[in-house]
């Protein structure tokens, strides 16, 4: 143990020079960071540790998929193809399809067609369960509990993996986003001051369609109730100075292309006015092909969450995939919309249930009793290791310093988010990492005791409280590994700083350390050990 490779050597001090060099930004300020980051190459040492919600301020939200209105939406669906089949299959009713609530009901005009028309709903959609009542001749159909199972958990996936997709294009550095129970999607974004903004682009479902108008039908007729067959009322996107729609249009149910299949979707100019440009998949682009070529002189709608953002007319096929959306937009609005439409549409409504913002004046608090803690604990623990172990508790004082050096560099290496129970676990680790040095310098003495020299006490002392060094952090390590596995949040955040502080303190306390320990022994060979 006394000899040290000199390739050990070697990697012991580029370790430690490493770890200062990726420490270093953290001493600079905010703005200093930034400038400085602009300033040299990416792969040079130039990031900061991130802070949590709790010590940068921030805001909370916590929502909740409503997924019921995406049922009915499904069984809406399901009614409108049912229609046409009813109608290719030429089989009457008297009460015609429809959803109410989380059921969809038929009355049939004549028993006999019952079983043609349960096989007709089967083909519709997976996961149905069909009944059929003799006496009232009226089929009701609703999804079984293994199918809204699966539909609620694919809602709550995507609706999590749609809210990832718009933050990170907000820019938002190291956002939190979890599922929470059943159906709820809790999100903590660190330094975001515009609440409003967020919970805007957020609860925007962006649902992008192009549907025909109904140029048969009457306006005047539709917002009096009589809305044809397999048509929709939809206001206008635009309101006028009351907050009203400026006008309504009749559009048909039929949806020929939908924004699943838009590939990209950017802001951009068009005659000095701001313009959304979009660009679809190639299904997408044959089916919006097909549509504009068999609808020359007809007017399209561009529909985004049941709101017509325009209506044009059609003049020549449009054959290319790509196309561009006029609304009235500002530059802002065309920048969300495109965001928007890029992120992907949220299969449900987002409601939110809480919301706190924290004030970075909070988090200031936090990051000042935390300093403080961590320089008393610091202090204190080094003014033990002097006064117990004379030069050998300085050396380890030393190894301490490059301890939290390296946790520093670590975390700034790896962006992870530092919270306030992060903190706690660098104070910890502060205390825990002279426990290798206390296990060391403890069986030096007793080998001193037991008469042996310098030389092989310490080697002795080192080689033999190896074992139960590996043991005691290895334990505590796995505790770590399951918090971090088992736990969310702020119980994470404890996890990964005590983790990093585990492995980096049994480094800097058995190889810094010996390091030290052994270039003091040959260069002074002392008869007698100060400890």
């Amino acid at each position: 143990m006394i000899h040290i490779p000199r390739w050990k050597v070697v990697v012991i001090l580029l370790v430690c020079v490493l770890g200062l060099a990726y420490a270093a930004p953290n001493v600079l300020g905010r703005s200093a960071a930034e400038a400085w980051r602009a300033a040299i190459p990416d792969w040079l040492p130039n990031r900061q540790v991130n802070l949590g919600l709790d010590l940068q301020g921030g805001l909370h939200l916590l929502m909740r998929v409503e997924w019921e209105k995406l049922v009915q939406e499904r069984l809406g669906a399901i009614e409108d193809s049912l229609r046409q089949a009813l109608r290719t299959e030429r089989v009457g009713y008297t009460e015609p399809p429809r959803v109410v609530g989380d059921t969809l009901t038929l009355t049939l005009r004549d028993p006999a067609d019952a079983d043609r028309v349960l096989a007709l709903i089967a083909e519709l959609e997976d996961g149905l369960d069909i009944a059929f009542d003799n006496q009232t001749n009226v089929i009701t159909v609703q999804f079984t509990e293994e199918a809204l199972t699966e539909l609620l958990a694919n809602a709550v996936s995507q609706s999590i993996e749609i809210v990832r997709r718009r933050v990170d294009e907000t820019g938002t550095s190291e956002p939190i986003i979890q599922r929470q129970g059943e159906d709820r999607i809790l999100l903590q974004l660190p330094g975001v001051d515009d609440p409003e903004y967020v919970k805007a682009l957020l609860n925007t479902t962006a649902r992008l369609s192009f549907q025909l108008v109904n140029e048969e039908a009457s306006v005047v007729d539709a917002l009096d109730g009589r809305v044809p067959a397999g048509s929709v009322l939809l206001p206008d996107a635009e309101a006028g100075p009351d907050g009203e729609p400026l006008q309504f249009y009749v559009v048909r149910s039929r949806v020929y292309v939908s924004g699943d299949n838009l590939v990209n979707a950017q802001p951009t100019f068009q005659e000095g006015r701001p313009v959304v440009s979009f660009r679809f998949d190639s299904a997408g682009a044959r089916r919006f092909g097909d549509v504009t070529e068999d609808n020359v002189g007809r007017r399209l709608a561009i529909v985004l969450d049941s709101q017509v953002i325009s209506a044009p007319v059609v003049r020549s096929p449009i054959l290319g995939g790509s196309g561009i959306i006029e609304g009235g937009f500002t530059v802002q609005t065309a920048t969300d919309l495109a965001l928007l439409l890029r992120a992907g549409a949220l299969p449900a409504e987002l409601t939110y249930l809480e919301e706190r913002t924290v004030g970075p004046g909070l988090g200031a608090d936090s990051i000042a009793a935390g300093r403080i803690a961590s320089i008393v604990g610091f202090a204190l623990v080094i003014v033990f290791m002097v006064l117990a172990y004379g030069l050998f508790g300085l050396m380890a004082s030393v190894a301490l310093i490059f301890n939290l050096i390296l946790i520093l560099a670590a975390l700034s290496l790896l962006q992870a988010t530092l919270t306030l129970p992060g903190i706690a676990g660098i104070v910890l680790t502060v205390g825990m990492a002279v426990d290798a040095n206390v296990l060391i310098f403890e069986r030096i003495r007793e080998e001193v005791r037991n008469g042996r020299s310098p030389i092989s006490a310490i080697d002795a002392g080192y080689s033999r409280a190896m074992t139960t060094i590996i043991d005691s952090n290895l334990t505590t390590l796995i505790a770590a590994l399951f918090l971090y596995a088992f736990g969310s949040g702020p119980v994470r955040g404890f996890a990964v700083t005590l983790s990093i502080g585990i492995l980096s303190s049994m480094f800097t306390a058995v190889m810094v350390t010996r390091l030290l320990v052994v270039t003091w022994l040959r260069r002074t060979r002392p008869k007698a050990l100060p400890v």
